[in-house]
């Protein structure tokens, strides 16, 4: 009998092979991506939403509800449209949860299902509640730096719909110099550290640290290539907000199907620490 072999005590004792070990941010190598990737993302995130249209149209439907509350908290109390608009950024991404879900569960061959899509983070619990804890901090740091942009800029602090009409009002150029620079660094910075952190943590046995220098790599070793990706999400979120944010109905699970499919091919099933 071979040494290797378990001991009959070992058995008996119900003796397990040791869990794998959690994986860190250097271990998985990046794809070369190329410009036609990010359409390429979208087509299938496309087909993934019409291979299960009604879930799509479920998350779809919660992104559109987002919008209007959004417009009603801007109608009757304005001041609070910055702090809910910032809520909105963190619990959009992690809605998106089920959408990667469900595109897993295509990807594997199996039915997805609303209910499993809704319970994924539950894969995760503690390392998307540690992410989504550093995306808050993150934006209520960019929130305090409006704020201060704000102060420095003009007597008093206007409301929501003050602070739109100064942002239109070309006589306020350092102001929306200054704005927009803030906003730009602090955007930026978010969607580096989330551009494939969350299908990550769906998908590995990694922490959110891990995740988020994982992504981090990403846009920094490719800037190109994932800056015409933001591009083309902000593009057609915005398009979907015109009319009555109704177009997110759509868009919003396409973007989320097409945003699995952007990690699987950045960080493919065939990169593991072993190489």
């Amino acid at each position: 009998m071979s040494s290797d072999a378990p001991r009959p005590s070992e058995v008996r004792s119900g003796a397990q092979a040791p869990a794998p070990e959690a994986l860190t941010a250097f271990d998985l190598p990046l794809a070369r991506l190329r410009w036609g990737d990010p359409p390429r993302w979208l087509a299938a995130g496309w087909r993934d939403f019409r291979r299960c249209p009604g879930l799509g149209l479920f998350y779809g439907g919660c992104f559109v509800g987002m919008g209007w509350l959004l417009m009603q908290v801007f109608r009757h109390a304005p001041a609070y449209t910055l702090a809910l608009s910032a809520g909105f950024l963190l619990v959009g991404p992690f809605l998106c949860t089920g959408l990667y879900h469900a595109s897993r569960a295509l990807e594997r061959g199996e039915t997805p299902s609303l209910g499993a899509s809704l319970l994924a983070w539950e894969e995760r619990p503690g390392s998307m509640a540690l992410f989504g804890g550093a995306l808050l901090i993150l934006e209520m740091l960019w929130g305090r730096a409006a704020l201060i942009v704000f102060a420095l800029s003009f007597d008093g602090m206007p409301d929501f719909r003050g602070s739109l009409l100064a942002l239109l009002d070309l006589r306020n150029l350092g102001f929306i110099t200054a704005y927009l620079a803030v906003g730009s660094v602090f955007a930026g910075l978010i969607y580096a550290v989330s551009a494939v952190s969350i299908p990550l943590l769906l998908d590995r046995p990694a922490d959110a640290i891990t995740a988020a220098l994982v992504s981090l790599r990403l846009v920094l070793t490719q800037p190109g290539v994932m800056l015409w990706w933001a591009a083309l999400i902000v593009a057609l979120v915005v398009l979907a907000m015109l009319p009555g944010f109704l177009g997110l109905l759509v868009i919003g699970p396409v973007l989320g199907h097409a945003s699995w499919h952007a990690y699987r091919n950045a960080v493919g099933t065939a990169a593991t620490a072993s190489g």
